[in-house]
């Protein structure tokens, strides 16, 4: 057998491998959406009469929403749109930005980039709630008794789910894959045996049918848009997790499992309800996923739903922690304390302010909206408003990035618009009845976001405006202050002028170290920066040096790991002989303030509450000296 021959069987059992973990991590959240997608088209807000032409062309919109939006636009154009390999909201926002940078509407695509993300945090609360209750009163399936119990139930689920998060998934994620393909194959299963029965079924894959439905009613068609939809939530989850396995490996699993079970599933719920009739349908339609199953394996079928459900919640949450993550980078978040659950893997990160705040919110969710049926009002409008803002920042990437003639971008733009505007438009009707709670949580992220964002631009550059400039100060400074043995390394959030730290400890301390370094992290609008440009260096003289770390937006910054590399400063560093001095700034209210007063004293909470800069850049606790300082904003 010859190398090449053995190095390309390697690489396709490495793919084959990181299919099946796409399996169990990446497609749980739309692979869980027969639990409720189906059902919610008949019995959701706008009910739909039980007959053939309304089955049939809810089983094609279904299918055809789910090869426009999930197959099309996500997983074979917008996978193309990596930074780097990542992908997701920041990430394309990123990518555009290196290319329109500061232009008159870069501004644009960053806002729309941020709200896309606010809406991500109102999905990842709805997600574990609707998930696991709807796989949980598969119960009153078994026996209509269990129907006190969901509840309970559903949250003891939960609230486990959440404390398990800071153990780290790495041990746990070995299970998920086996567990969805056999949730996976289950389904399909469930499908084909109803499809045998009622082949007749098929004839909805022809688009005519979708168009039937929409002529005869043409309203309620419109708003049953609001429900189909759930068939397809999970997409911006699909394009956020690219980083972790790659678009080869997701689309192998996409298009050669998930997709065609999914399918197998639908197709067989519909052929289950045509061939029933009168009350027996009505039974059907209230839980068509687990009355598919024979009465004997209901209750396994409960167990197995709902330990689908616990894997797709799982990915939602971690999804959040990788998102907070790279909005931290970004700057858009202010410092949170972030644990680090994997040794091995850079990305399995833990972040409990996240975490706790997203268990509360999933907890009122379920007391509030009681079952999933309620819940479902209220998801739609946070997936569809996602997708509608990633259709938009696709047209400025297929324009800007690409480069491609508007007269081939627009036919492109104008197909996903019609399709993910109309989604939009059926989920606005559901405002009133739940769909208020994602856009309210994306509204408050929106502006917390935003806040923080303009309150650290305005921060830096009043500091800017009164800062020293280093060659001055490194000049005075070694001649009047006494020099001692070490390293001082001041951490300075630009890259002009003297930190204030340096300022007060000369003022107060009245001495210098032998080694001054003045060193700014800076995050890059990439994932990721290679090791030879990771670290800049400039001698200033009287053994004052300037240092700039770049690090890309999903990058951990270790701080002495990266010292730990450099030997062009005057030396290696020894850590036992260098002290980190850090800043904390106080707001002061100022006379003519730059951000209306409200959002000031959100940005002052937001500042006071900061994780420090100590353990953000993992520095050691018994070397850092912290100085206070004021700024004005």
């Amino acid at each position: 057998m010859s190398h090449s021959a053995s190095t390309g069987d390697q690489r396709v059992s490495a793919k084959a491998k990181l299919a099946v973990g796409a399996i169990g991590i990446v497609f749980g959240d739309i692979g869980t959406s027969p639990l409720y997608a189906f059902r919610e088209t008949f019995v959701g807000p706008h009910p739909l009469t039980l007959d053939r032409l309304h089955v049939l062309g809810v089983v094609s919109l279904i299918f055809w929403s789910m090869t426009l939006v999930v197959a099309v636009q996500y997983v074979t154009i917008l996978m193309r749109a990596d930074n780097k390999g990542q992908g997701g909201s920041l990430a394309l926002v990123a990518l555009i930005s290196q290319h329109i940078g500061r232009s008159r509407y870069g501004w644009l695509a960053v806002l729309l980039g941020v709200f896309a993300t606010s809406l991500f945090y109102g999905d990842s609360m709805i997600t574990p709630a609707i998930s696991v209750l709807s796989a949980v009163e598969g119960l009153t399936v078994v026996d209509p008794a269990f129907g006190r119990f969901v509840i309970p139930i559903a949250l003891v689920l939960l609230v486990a789910l959440f404390v398990l998060q800071k153990r780290g998934t790495a041990k746990v994620g070995a299970l998920f894959g086996p567990v969805m393909i056999v949730y996976f194959t289950t389904i399909a299963i469930l499908g084909i045996v109803q499809i045998m029965t009622h082949p007749g079924v098929l004839v909805a894959l022809n688009p005519w049918y979708a168009v039937q439905f929409f002529l005869v009613d043409k309203t309620l068609a419109f708003l049953a848009l609001g429900s189909v939809v759930l068939a397809v939530t999970g997409s911006e989850a699909l394009y956020a997790d690219m980083g972790h396995f790659g678009r080869g490996p997701l689309r192998m699993s996409w298009f050669g499992f998930v997709m065609p079970c999914l399918l197998l599933n639908y197709f067989g719920q519909g052929a289950m309800v045509i061939s029933l009739t009168g009350a027996d349908a009505a039974e059907a339609i209230e839980n068509p996923f687990f009355i598919m199953a024979p009465e004997v394996l209901r209750l396994p079928l409960v167990i197995l739903a709902t330990c689908a459900t616990f894997i797709a919640s799982q990915a939602v949450i971690s999804g959040s922690f990788s998102i907070t993550h790279q909005a931290m980078q970004l700057g858009f978040i202010p410092r949170l304390s972030i644990r680090h659950t994997s040794e091995s893997e850079a990305g399995q990160i833990y972040i409990p302010a996240i975490n706790w705040a997203l268990m509360v919110a999933v907890i009122l969710l379920v007391l509030t909206f009681q079952n999933s049926s309620n819940l479902a009002s209220a998801y739609g409008i946070a997936v569809t408003g996602a997708v509608t803002i990633d259709t938009l920042l696709m047209a400025v990437l297929f324009v800007t990035v690409w480069k491609w003639r508007w007269w081939y971008a627009a036919p492109v733009v104008v197909l996903f618009l019609i399709v993910d505007g109309a989604y939009f438009g059926a989920n606005l009707t559901k405002v009133a009845d739940g769909g208020w709670f994602p856009l309210m949580v994306g509204a408050v992220v929106f502006t917390l976001l935003t806040t923080w964002a303009k309150g650290r631009r305005l921060m830096r550059e009043r500091m800017t405006e009164v800062a020293l400039p280093i060659e001055i100060f490194a000049k005075s400074a070694a001649n009047s202050a006494t020099r001692v043995p070490g390293t001082a390394i001041f951490m300075a959030s630009s890259t002009a002028g003297v930190p204030s730290a340096l300022l007060h400890n000369i003022k107060h301390n009245k001495v210098l170290h032998e080694r001054v370094v003045i060193l700014t992290v800076n995050i890059a609008e990439e994932p990721y920066v290679d090791q030879g440009r990771r670290v800049e260096i400039k001698d200033l003289g009287d053994g004052f040096f300037r240092m700039v770390l770049h690090y890309g937006f999903m990058e951990e910054t270790d701080i002495p790991a990266a010292l730990k590399q450099v030997d062009k400063c005057g030396g290696m560093f020894d850590m036992m002989q260098t002290s980190f001095f850090l800043s904390r700034q106080t707001l002061l209210p100022s006379e003519k303030p730059a951000m209306m007063l409200w959002r000031e004293k959100i940005f002052s909470w937001m500042l006071r509450n900061a994780a420090t800069a100590m353990e953000f850049f993992r520095l050691p606790t018994n070397r850092v000296v912290e100085l206070g300082s004021q700024v004005r904003i």
